[in-house]
């Protein structure tokens, strides 16, 4: 009996100890994901507010899905907030960022076409072909490209990792939010994103390095310097 009784203490009080762990992550994580969210609102604006800017190296459009040459609905409306953005004149250069590493999957190209389709001169759009996460496309938009003041077009959930990143990196960013629809999936989409902030949030206190660098190209020069065809 005594046996029993003290295999019982012991299972309750590993239970209770691994009940403890899982809510001190848990607390973490939200935690976490509560400051990231909280230290960048602020610097979401308006497209009359980005227009207002001065001094602004590029309007910075996020990648996203494509599927072939039509972006995905998502990418779709990014890309008409920052003409929306482009268009008032605050500067003359945009930065497509996305997820180039395949033959067979480009996202940046298809944001180019995109915007020249438009009436943006292609030698104002530049391609950030390695732009593989948030932190990446954001890193390199100041190491690659030079840019020191920024406004980034994507949906919310979004804009404020990209911020806090930016902050953390040194760049003055500022964030205009392009969500136009219902994009489906979205509790998949605020989880991942609650781990996103999370990861990226001890990426920035290490700086870590992005996969790929290369070669500067200065965002006030040719933006054709970034075609691959």
């Amino acid at each position: 009996m005594k046996s029993a009784s003290k295999k019982k203490r012991i299972v309750k009080g590993l239970v209770i100890a691994f009940c403890s762990c899982v809510l001190v992550c848990a607390c973490v994580v939200l935690g976490l994901n509560a400051y990231v969210r909280h230290s960048s609102s602020n610097r979401i604006i308006t497209v009359e507010e980005a227009g207002e800017l001065s001094d602004v190296d590029c309007v910075l459009v996020l990648g996203c899905g494509v599927h072939g040459d039509t972006p995905s609905h998502m990418l779709e409306d990014r890309l008409l907030k920052a003409l929306e953005v482009y268009d008032t004149g605050v500067t003359e250069k945009m930065l497509m960022t996305g997820d180039h590493g395949r033959d067979n999957y480009d996202e940046v190209n298809v944001m180019k076409d995109f915007a020249k389709e438009k009436g943006v001169s292609d030698n104002n759009i530049f391609m950030d072909h390695a732009g593989f996460s948030t932190y990446d496309s954001i890193y390199r938009a100041d190491y690659i490209f030079g840019c020191k003041k920024i406004i980034i077009v994507t949906q919310k959930y979004h804009l404020y990792r990209a911020l806090y990143i930016a902050e953390k990196l040194g760049i003055e960013a500022y964030g205009v939010n392009s969500d136009q629809r219902e994009y489906g999936k979205f509790l998949y989409r605020e989880a991942r994103e609650i781990l996103a902030r999370d990861k990226d949030f001890v990426k920035c206190i290490i700086k870590s390095s992005p996969v790929c660098l290369g070669e500067k190209i200065p965002i006030n020069g040719d933006g054709n310097l970034t075609n691959d065809k």
